[in-house]
């Protein structure tokens, strides 16, 4: 039986793997050069180690992608301890300048512990005793149905109070989901405190080794991969599918198989299949809203953020949405003695940033570092990377409208990061929806 895998990131290639070992003929397609979808990684040439286009790490909470380390033999996954924090515009309250921003407008907080919230000062002893029983609550909770009823910010508001929430959550929800903050649905939230972990993991080398990995084992499993082929058209050939593809020097080709997986984005997937799904079917996913990654990543002489590796921005006054100083994570000597930062956004499509080009972008975001760092900053050098449909809107809309594993189609598959809901993207649940969908094969 011949099974075609459409999109090479962490899903399809877990998808690919397990159906491979179950017998099948497999033959994956991805539109670019390389495989690995969001995960994919570079590296310079002084760097010994691959970097991600956009920041990532695993929680140690997640042992789906454990779990697949260890069926394909890769060990080289490790856990450590990171420092994360808040700025804030402190310029109306009084507290001591921070050793972090020589400033009297903003202030760093840390926010990794029960104690970091009793010692933030911006919010009365009351409202922080208030907010840590219902963190507490939300991190032993199962999942409720309540949580999809009401949106995160009528939750908050109502449990911890209308002050908790415009200081602790509601830059924090403008800054990821934008003009859609106010629909996202308390199962957001919800699932964020579930997984929030102390402890975060890393792949030696970088996540391209662990793809690198991966792909040798497809390829030894016999797996046909095509790179830099783009999916145009699917048809509906009685109980197969025929898939038109071509190349950037404009090859065309087709071929039928027997059973599809698509792991492309929905927006992408609809597309492709409207010979043979029904309009009814795919009208729903018009519904379903997204919102675009803009990443830029400095490597600097002097780090931006002395220990802290994730730092939110809860000011509408600095327009960054956070900055990630990677080698507060992992040794700087990995990427040439440098330092190396990402500084991230949520976008729409017609937002100016979709459009800047890198010089832009960098002389954009400079004066804003200045609120954040005390460091003169010396650029080695900056990239700038975008990911499209990112984000998804979390709605109600969403729930009723996202794709399951199974279609109107039989023997097409779905299996694509909008199906993480009501967990945020991220590599493990790419690999564990790559399992999941090899098992209805």
């Amino acid at each position: 039986m011949k099974i075609a895998v459409l999109g090479g990131g962490f899903t399809g290639l877990t998808t690919s793997y397990y159906l491979a070992k179950k017998g099948y003929e497999v033959t994956l397609f991805e539109k670019e050069k390389i495989l690995g979808g969001l995960a994919v990684g570079f590296k310079q040439p002084n760097w010994d180690w691959y970097l991600e286009r956009a920041y990532h790490h695993l929680l140690d909470s997640e042992d789906d992608i454990l779990r697949f380390a260890k069926d394909v033999g890769f060990e080289e996954i490790f856990f450590k301890e990171t420092d994360t924090a808040s700025l804030y515009e402190v310029s109306n309250f009084q507290f001591p300048i921070s050793k972090q921003i020589q400033n009297n407008k903003y202030r760093i907080f840390p926010f990794d512990s029960p104690s970091d919230l009793l010692r933030f000062p911006l919010l009365s002893f009351p409202e922080k005793i208030r907010a840590g029983i219902v963190l507490a609550f939300l991190k032993a909770s199962p999942f409720l149905s309540l949580y999809e009823k009401q949106t995160a910010e009528e939750f908050l508001k109502k449990t911890m109070g209308n002050r908790a929430w415009e200081v602790l959550w509601q830059q924090l929800f403008r800054k990821k989901f934008g003009k859609y903050a106010g629909n996202v649905l308390t199962s957001f939230i919800w699932a964020r405190i579930k997984k929030r972990a102390k402890q975060l993991g890393y792949i030696t080398g970088g996540f391209q080794t662990f793809i690198n990995h991966v792909v040798e084992k497809n390829k030894t499993s016999d797996v046909h991969m095509y790179t830099n082929h783009v999916i145009e058209q699917i048809e509906k050939r009685g109980d197969s599918f025929q898939i038109h593809y071509s190349n950037p020097v404009g090859i065309k080709g087709h071929q039928t198989f027997d059973k599809v997986v698509s792991t492309l984005p929905t927006v992408i997937m609809g597309k492709i299949t409207k010979s043979f799904f029904p309009s009814t079917y795919l009208n729903r996913f018009m519904k379903l809203k997204y919102l675009h990654a803009v990443v830029l990543i400095l490597e600097t002489k002097e780090p931006i953020l002395k220990n802290i590796y994730w730092l939110n921005i809860c000011t509408g006054k600095i327009p960054l949405m956070l900055v990630a100083q990677h080698t507060n994570f992992i040794d700087k000597k990995h990427y040439g003695g440098n330092h190396v930062a990402y500084i991230g956004w949520y976008v729409e499509r017609e937002d100016p940033l979709m459009k800047m080009d890198k010089e832009s972008v960098l002389k954009f975001v400079l004066p804003h570092l200045k609120s954040i760092s005390n460091y003169q900053l010396t650029i080695n050098n900056y990239f700038l990377f975008h990911g499209p449909f990112a984000q998804p809107i979390f709605d109600k809309e969403f729930i009723k409208n996202k794709p399951d594993f199974e279609t109107p189609a039989k023997n097409f598959f779905i299996a694509n990061l909008d199906m993480t809901y009501p967990y945020d993207r991220g590599t493990n649940y790419a690999v564990k929806l790559g399992r999941e969908v090899s098992d209805l094969l």
